[in-house]
């Protein structure tokens, strides 16, 4: 029996699966970076080893420390959650040489199907030769080898484009998985992200846990996922899990694993086989009602799977919430997590039929998200008898959430939920591509958030409430803020009565006003706005407010053509021989930025001539860091005098 678990992962999923381990009365170990030394997975396990250094190549992928922390902690099992060395053959062989359980599929299956290119020649596909691309080939799709998460991912559509592009997918796979190999496969546009869950154990019985669909997706990242895969025949279904079947029986597999599809019309395309749990398992373990760790356990123990899987029931959908802006080519945020809640309703063992929000979280209230690994913050899921119902009530959830820190997807989460082709099932892989502009739209109410801050503010300062002033100052009172969308200035003053009024604003009435909730009518509508301070920022329900001084003094003008940085991150690179001097033409890639796991690709915004570098490889810069600076030739062409130039920013698929 197992005893301790050490979780060779950080985040959510080493979360995860202390939470199991504590249901079961396993202890728990986690590992440690020095940048996740006070990260939630610590504080919830019951020992932890720290992996000195910030890189996942310093801690998270050194096979060798993790070991050497599971025994030094006293653990007999490992559990690699997933990414990292989840699929790493060699790793699952150090645990087990070490004398450890080994909380996955045998070394062997992991090798046979780690590798996407031996996967697809194991199910008898074959890639394509790059040396015999031509131009009626296109468009392909340049992927790693190993790992996933669609880092080492790139589509190609001009063949120009493809030698630079291997290249870039070889180094980033590189980075991320300790393995640069890549293949070139076939592009399907149009299709759907289909795939299905398979357990097995080591007595022959394998289980295909329903369908999933995961066509929401940026950068080769799925964003929702939902079981069952809606709109699917049953022979099309039938046909999915027995080839997800045949999959883990031609390699000997046990525990959990996945096996991935295209589905367009009603045919399947095989992609890959994921030899690990998913990041998107809550949807068919709510669906199933199952623990899929548990039953990873339970396998590993040695224990035998009942004959037949459980039968699904109901529909479930989870949106990942992550700390990154959509409308700014999805670059990560950092920053402080003030709050972080979401309404739960009714407990997972509540009666047949009563829908239930689950909420998976690799932060809490307090936590810092930094710069050096993943952007989701938390998953939510919806059980409920129906599609319908689950969609709607996991829109209202996250629409109802406080979520205060970092710009985060929330809106664009939301939304998607509620888009007529969400709704109806008729999504595919191309979704965001086509719709991102209007689901990251503004909402055009800061103005009206601007006011319920500055009247929460007045009451704060003055302990008072509708009815609380006393006297009437000839002056309004005024205070400013900035939005995403603008700057506001609130000027109101105090009316006999006890209430207060806003100039300018005809169309807005102040209904009460206290320090943390204010009630205005808008155009005849009454609405509450909830109001929370941390610092210099306000939060109105979910919008952002930055407080300004009411008399600015100028501020210092970055020289014409400065590039700035647009996220935190690390400096990865440099073009080869930039210096200060050098002609350079728009669009020229100058500058790599790592954050998150993700590389970004910083080009210059115009031609000209570098006149200043202050980026080099291994710095970290924070948002708003001067990188370089290019002088813009010819005169017409120039940058406007006083204004910084915009950084072209070209993200590559991150995990």
């Amino acid at each position: 029996m197992i005893q301790s678990v050490l979780v060779a992962n950080r985040g959510e999923i080493a979360c995860r699966v202390f939470r199991t381990c504590r249901e079961l009365g396993v202890a728990t170990v986690a590992v440690y970076s020095d940048p996740d030394a006070g990260a939630l997975h610590v504080r919830e396990a019951d020992a932890a080893v720290r992996l000195p250094g910030a890189t996942p190549a310093e801690t998270y992928l050194r096979g060798d420390l993790i070991v050497k922390a599971a025994l030094a902690a006293g653990a007999d099992a490992v559990h690699p959650g997933y990414g990292f060395l989840s699929e790493n053959a060699g790793f699952a062989r150090e645990v087990i040489d070490a004398g450890l359980v080994w909380i996955g599929p045998p070394p062997e299956a992991i090798e046979a199907m780690a590798s996407k290119t031996r996967a697809k020649e194991l199910m008898g596909i074959a890639p394509l030769a790059v040396d015999g691309l031509g131009e009626d080939d296109l468009p392909v799709l340049v992927k790693a080898a190993a790992g996933g998460g669609g880092r080492g991912m790139r589509v190609v559509r001009e063949l120009a484009h493809l030698e630079g592009e291997v290249e870039a997918a070889r180094a980033e796979a590189l980075s991320a998985f300790g393995d640069g190999e890549v293949f070139v496969e076939p592009y399907v546009e149009g299709g759907r992200h289909v795939e299905v869950q398979i357990l097995a154990d080591a007595h022959g019985t394998v289980w295909a846990l329903g369908t999933r669909d995961c066509s929401l997706q940026r950068r080769h990242q799925k964003v929702v996922e939902e079981a069952p895969a809606p709109g699917l025949g049953p022979e099309l279904t039938a046909t999915l899990e027995e080839m997800a079947v045949r999959a883990a029986r031609a390699t000997d597999y046990r525990g959990a694993g996945t096996v991935e599809f295209l589905v367009v019309g009603e045919r399947a395309h095989f992609l890959e086989m994921n030899t690990r749990l998913q990041v998107e398992h809550p949807v068919t373990e709510e669906v199933f009602g199952v623990d899929l760790v548990a039953l990873q356990l339970q396998v590993a123990e040695g224990a035998r799977l009942p004959g037949d899987p459980p039968p699904a029931r109901g529909h479930a959908v989870e949106a990942r919430l992550y700390a990154e802006d959509p409308a700014r080519a999805w670059s990560p945020q950092t920053g402080p997590l003030h709050a972080l809640s979401f309404p739960t309703g009714p407990p997972s063992n509540a009666g047949d039929g009563v829908p239930r929000t689950r909420v998976d979280a690799g932060y809490a209230e307090g936590d810092r998200i930094g710069v050096h690994y993943d952007a989701m913050i938390a998953k939510v899921v919806v059980w409920a008898p129906t599609r319908e119902e689950a969609v709607r009530r996991l829109a209202a959830d996250l629409g109802r959430g406080r979520v205060h820190g970092p710009v985060t997807n929330r809106e664009l989460l939301v939304r998607s939920l509620r888009h007529p082709e969400f709704v109806s099932a008729r999504m595919d892989t191309g979704f965001f591509d086509r719709h991102l502009p209007e689901l990251t739209a503004t909402g055009g109410d800061e103005d009206v958030a601007a006011v319920a801050a500055a009247l929460a503010d007045a009451a704060a300062r003055t302990g008072a409430g509708a009815g609380g002033w006393r006297n009437l100052p000839s002056q309004p009172q005024v205070k400013r803020y900035a939005g995403r969308e603008g700057e506001y200035e609130v000027r109101y003053r105090p009316t006999r009565g006890g209430g207060m009024e806003v100039e300018d604003l005809p169309a807005v009435r102040v209904v009460r006003f206290a320090p943390h909730a204010v009630r205005l009518d808008v155009d005849g509508v009454e609405r509450e706005f909830p109001v929370t301070r941390h610092g210099d920022r306000v939060y109105v329900g979910n919008t952002a407010l930055t407080v300004l001084p009411r008399f600015p003094d100028p501020t210092a003008q970055r020289e014409p053509g400065s590039l700035l940085a647009p996220m935190p991150g690390t400096v990865v690179r440099v073009a080869d021989g930039l210096a200060p001097g050098a002609t350079v033409t728009a669009g020229q890639p100058l500058i790599w930025l790592e954050a998150m796991k993700m590389e970004h690709r910083i080009s210059a915004p115009a031609s000209g001539t570098l006149t200043a570098l202050h980026a080099a490889p291994g710095r970290q810069v924070e948002v708003g860091a001067l990188l370089a600076v290019v002088q813009a030739v010819p005169a017409g062409q120039a940058v406007p005098a006083g204004q910084a130039a915009e950084a072209a920013v070209q993200e590559e698929p991150a995990s």
